[in-house]
C-alpha cells in the first residue's frame, strides 16, 4: 500500500496535468516598464503610475500605485491592498476616505490587474515577502506627498499580506495602524487538508513550482458581487475572474509559509490592528440568495480565532451579514464596515 504522501503526490500531479492555463505560453520579448509618470486612471477622478520592481523569477515586474487626493489639505492617508483574484476597483471606498479627510491610495500588486505583464502567470508568487517591495514603494510615495498619519489596509490575501508585513517589520513598519477586511489567516479546509494536504503541496511547490491545481468552477461569490447578476458592482472580469484560475504549487507554499510566519511573529506587531469578518460562513458553489448574507470564501470563525492572537493592541469585529469583501456587501453591512474602520482609526 502506498504511503499517504505518495498518494497525495499522485493525485496532485494528476490534478495539475489537467489544470487549464489562462493564456497560451508567452513567446514575445520581456520589456520592463520605463514609464513611471502619473496618468489618468481607469477609475474616473483617480490617477495612477507604475513602479518598476526590477527582475523577478519570471522576468521584469511592476506594481501600480493608484491615488485619489483630498481636495482639502490633509496629512492623513489610507493605503489599500487587494486580495487574490482581484485588483483595486472599489472607487466608492476611495471617495469615502477622501470625503472623510484622507488622501487615498491603493496598490495593484505585481501580476495583478493594472500591473500584470503578458509574460506573467496571474497572481503567481513564491514568497509573500515579494509584495513588501510593492507596499514600500507606495509608502515612499505617500510620505513624499506629505502624509504623516498612515493607515495600511488589506482585504483577504491582502489582509494576510499587511498583517505579515506588520509582524516582520515590528517597530519599523512605518505606518500608524493596520486594518484588515476578512484576512486570509487560515485555509478554509478541514483539519486533514490544513494539516496534511496543504503542507504536502507546499513542500512539492519547492520542486514543481509551476505545477497548478485547478480551482472549483463556482460562481456563487462572483454573482453576489457583479451588477449584471445579483450584486451592485462592475469590474473587469479578465482581472477579477468569475471562476478562480488554477493556482501554482508555489503559490500554495507561499501562502502557507506566510500564515505560519505571521503566527510565529504575531507578537511583533507593534501597531494597533483591526480584524473584521462576516457573521457567518456560506457553503456551496453556485449562487443562491444566501450568498448575499455571508462569507462564501473563508471561515469567519477561523479568522476570529487567529485574529485574537495578533499583536497586543487589537480589535476583532463581526460585521453582520457581510460578504467576504465587507466593503462590497449590501448597504447595511457595508455601512457597518466603514463605521468600524473610521472609529478604529479615530481611536488608535
Amino acid at each position: 500500500m502506498k504511503s499517504l504522501p505518495i498518494l497525495l503526490l499522485t493525485g496532485l500531479v494528476a490534478v495539475s496535468a489537467f489544470a487549464w492555463d489562462i493564456d497560451k505560453k508567452y513567446k514575445g520579448p520581456k520589456t520592463p516598464t520605463t514609464d513611471i509618470s502619473w496618468h489618468p486612471d481607469i477609475l474616473p477622478g483617480y490617477e495612477a503610475r507604475y513602479v518598476n520592481q526590477g527582475e523577478a523569477f519570471d522576468g521584469p515586474c511592476r506594481s501600480t500605485i493608484v491615488r485619489l487626493k483630498s481636495k482639502k489639505p490633509s496629512r492623513k492617508a489610507f493605503l489599500y491592498i487587494h486580495g487574490f483574484n482581484d485588483y483595486f476597483f472599489q472607487a466608492e471606498m476611495g471617495r469615502r476616505f477622501v470625503d472623510s479627510g484622507f488622501n487615498f491610495y491603493a496598490v495593484d500588486l505585481r501580476r495583478y490587474g493594472r500591473s500584470k505583464e503578458p509574460w506573467q502567470y496571474p497572481y503567481n508568487i513564491r514568497d509573500m515577502k515579494e509584495y513588501f517591495a510593492d507596499i514600500d514603494s507606495a509608502l515612499v510615495q505617500i510620505r513624499r506627498d506629505g502624509n504623516e498619519d498612515i493607515t495600511l489596509g488589506g482585504h483577504s490575501t491582502g489582509g494576510l499580506t499587511v498583517s505579515y508585513f506588520a509582524a516582520e517589520r515590528g517597530d519599523a513598519i512605518g505606518v500608524n495602524r493596520v486594518v484588515t477586511d476578512s484576512p486570509f489567516l487560515e485555509w478554509n479546509y478541514n483539519s486533514f487538508m490544513r494539516n496534511v494536504a496543504v503542507p504536502v503541496v507546499s513542500f512539492l511547490g519547492k520542486i514543481f513550482k509551476n505545477s497548478k491545481i485547478k480551482q472549483g468552477h463556482c460562481d456563487g461569490y462572483a454573482y453576489s458581487l457583479l451588477k449584471e447578476y445579483h450584486g451592485e458592482w462592475e469590474y473587469n472580469t479578465d482581472w477579477k475572474m468569475i471562476y478562480s484560475p488554477p493556482v501554482t504549487f508555489s503559490w500554495v507554499g507561499a501562502i502557507e509559509s506566510g500564515q505560519s510566519r505571521l503566527m510565529k511573529k504575531r507578537k511583533n506587531i507593534k501597531v494597533p490592528i483591526l480584524v473584521m469578518h462576516s457573521s457567518r460562513k456560506i457553503d456551496g458553489c453556485n449562487w443562491e440568495p444566501v450568498f448575499q448574507t455571508g462569507d462564501a470564501v473563508l471561515d469567519p470563525h477561523m479568522i476570529q480565532e487567529r485574529g485574537e492572537k495578533l499583536g497586543s493592541q487589537r480589535l476583532v469585529c463581526t460585521i453582520d451579514s457581510g460578504l467576504h469583501d465587507l466593503i462590497l456587501s449590501e448597504l447595511p453591512a457595508r455601512e457597518a464596515a466603514y463605521d468600524t474602520m473610521f472609529r478604529f482609526i479615530r481611536t488608535f
